[in-house]
């Protein structure tokens, strides 16, 4: 929470939320203009808050940026910041409701100016917000910077990053609240959920609803993983009675994610975010075209050719996509010949060692698709930044879908090839096993031992240069080291490789752990270090990101049901497959796939009955949801009543 902020702004404890750093070499005439629009009054255009220049940091004598600035605001200006942002918060009849200065004292938490009404991480993103919204006026181009053009109504923020101006604009870590939070979050074992409340006032929305998911991910895999586990002893060679398993899959994916449909819909009620109307979206910093007039907004600003776009869509990146898909098939099939040789070397002279050489194919492969999959990343980002897309929705959007079909393909169509053309389910589960293993022990040395080697590299460096000025200790200079170490700190992406690691763990669990039924208890052992690895990261490696406002995990629900679509053709093809199923239909194959898809096609229509009859909200959160909408038509009804008879 934020404290020391007074309703006057003459008279104010300055609190920093947020930290702007320039490049060095910034003009000093440019940087005067940008700290007054910052400072400038809201009728003049400004944003109407407060920035200080950081002062000097430990260690003297290194080359420090001098152009950092804190920047803060008055108690009073994020309340009516809260309410521009359509911030929900709880009134005092329980309901939640979009908070509005004018009715402030009938909200529940709201106790007076300088209260823990706004949590920081909410007065770090209207900070932000308000950042984001100052515009050029009548500027030419940014002070001091002829290259920097400015055009009226332009975003200067943006502006300012995309020329490379404006280096990096961060929130600040509150130390006794993170102490707290980790405290609570990872630095004790235990056995109960996550403290997502916390998570949320302090990371935000998104970051919540993201652990959220991973939670509840981990405890639907617990049936499958007890199921899984007498399974697997007690049926070792018999692959025919996976057909059970392959049933229970198929209803398990459908349910899950139907049921974690209503847990995000209650969480996002709760948090208010559910309701929020979406805000209007700025082009992204690195968006260019040719200056023309945008008919939605009424202002000049730079347009693209969306024909020209899709041709580099269609022209360029979709063949680089099938290139990457036909490379990866590629190295399958050197997977498959090396898997031939090393089969053929055991079965000439089995011995222990050729044994371990078996593993041997699947655990390299393993490695180079984790490889190709990091590799391919980079070039769809740069592609994907190449379209050039206006807003970073669109962008997100083509970004994830060229990354899901390419690891789809990289990491599932040798299980794919081994279950449908080898028909090997000894070869099978071997594959599943290796991957799986191995591309867990990968992430866990890439997201947690690595980030933490690097985090106690930089720690010893800080505290040499802390030590080297401890005579002239004082509370700037904490705060100057603050803000410097977490300056240094890795940027955090975002959640989007956190997302698609569950997807993949998501698609060997639903689509094959039939066939070896320890793959769910793989992924909740993976699933749980993964809660203490990402906690790690999110308080100690990466710099806090700012709050976004999630009311579901947005395009990655769509991608977690495509997947679930796909284990139910998958599933069936497998029981199809069994000696059990093909003993009823000795005499004719094609009956059998006949019967086969006939059952696909009807449990595929089983899987969009239920995503019917589970309703996505709840019933009181549909009564609440009415009951406000009723409300605010009563009152529009009744103020333009009075208008009228005025």
């Amino acid at each position: 929470m934020v404290q020391g902020l007074s309703a006057d702004s003459s008279s104010y404890s300055f609190t920093p939320l947020v930290v702007l750093e320039l490049a060095s070499d910034t003009k000093q005439e440019a940087t005067a203009w940008l700290l007054s629009r910052i400072r400038d009054r809201q009728q003049n255009g400004g944003a109407e808050l407060l920035v200080e220049q950081l002062g000097p940091g430990a260690g003297a004598q290194e080359k420090e940026n001098p152009n950092m600035f804190l920047v803060g605001a008055t108690w009073q200006r994020l309340l009516t910041g809260a309410e521009d942002v359509g911030l929900f918060k709880e009134f005092n009849d329980g309901s939640m409701r979009g908070f509005t200065c004018a009715n402030k004292h009938n909200f529940k938490d709201f106790k007076g100016y300088g209260d823990s009404f706004l949590s920081m991480a909410e007065c770090q993103y209207i900070i932000k917000h308000e950042l984001d919204t100052l515009r050029a006026k009548d500027e030419t181009h940014v002070p001091g910077h002829t290259q920097a053009k400015l055009y009226p109504g332009k975003s200067i923020i943006r502006r300012l990053q995309s020329k490379g101006i404006l280096i990096q604009v961060f929130p600040l870590h509150d130390k006794e609240e993170l102490k707290r939070l980790s405290f609570s979050w990872y630095k004790k074992v235990k056995f109960s959920f996550q403290p997502l409340d916390d998570i949320r006032h302090y990371y935000g929305e998104g970051q919540a609803l993201y652990f959220g998911f991973l939670e509840y991910f981990t405890f639907a895999l617990v049936p499958m993983a007890l199921i899984g586990v007498p399974y697997y002893l007690f049926d070792w060679e018999d692959y025919d009675k996976y057909v059970v398993f392959a049933v229970f899959n198929l209803v398990w994916c459908t349910v899950i994610l139907e049921l974690w449909k209503r847990c995000s819909t209650s969480l996002a009620y709760i948090w208010g975010t559910l309701s929020r109307k979406k805000a209007f979206e700025e082009p992204r910093p690195g968006f260019h075209g040719v200056l023309g007039f945008n008919p939605v907004t009424g202002r000049e600003e730079p347009l693209y050719p969306n024909t020209k776009r899709q041709l580099r869509i269609y022209l360029v990146s979709l063949p680089f996509v099938l290139l990457c898909i036909y490379l990866s098939l590629y190295v399958m099939m050197i997977y498959f010949l090396m898997e031939g040789w090393a089969l053929s070397v055991h079965d000439e002279e089995p011995t222990f060692w050729t044994g371990i050489l078996l593993f041997i194919p699947s655990v390299i492969y393993a490695v180079v698709i984790e490889i190709m999959n990091l590799v391919y990343r980079y070039v769809a980002e740069f592609l994907t930044e190449w379209e050039n897309h206006r807003l970073e929705s669109s962008y997100q959007n083509h970004l994830v879908l060229k990354v899901l079909v390419f690891n789809f393909f990289n990491c599932f169509a040798s299980l794919f090839y081994i279950a449908f053309v080898m028909q090997d389910m000894v070869l099978l589960r071997q594959s599943l096993a290796t991957l799986l293993i191995t591309s867990q022990i990968l992430n866990q040395v890439m997201e947690a031992f690595l980030p933490y080697w690097l985090q106690r590299r930089r720690n010893k460096k800080m505290m040499r240069n802390v030590q080297k000025r401890r005579a002239v200790e004082d509370v700037e200079l904490a705060l100057a080291e603050q803000v410097r170490l977490e300056a240094d700190m890795s940027m955090y992406l975002g959640t989007f490789d956190d997302y698609l690691e569950l997807f993949l763990l998501f698609g060997y669990v639903s689509l094959f752990s039939c066939v070896y039924p320890l793959a769910a208890v793989l992924v909740v052992l993976n699933n749980i270090t993964e809660v203490y690895s990402d906690a790690f990261k999110m308080c100690h490696v990466f710099k806090r990101p700012f709050s976004d406002p999630a009311a579901n995990i947005g395009v990655w629900q769509l991608a977690f049901e495509a997947m679930s679509v796909i284990a139910v053709v998958t599933n069936c093809s497998l029981i199809g497959m069994s000696s059990q199923v093909k003993a009823y239909f000795p005499d004719s194959e094609l009956q059998l796939i006949l019967w086969t898809v006939a059952i696909e096609h009807g449990l595929l229509a089983f899987k969009f009955i239920l995503t019917f009859l589970i309703p996505d909200v709840p019933k009181h959160i549909q009564i609440n949801l009415a009951r406000l909408e009723f409300e605010s038509l009563e009152a529009l009804k009744k103020k333009d009543k009075k208008e009228w008879t005025l």
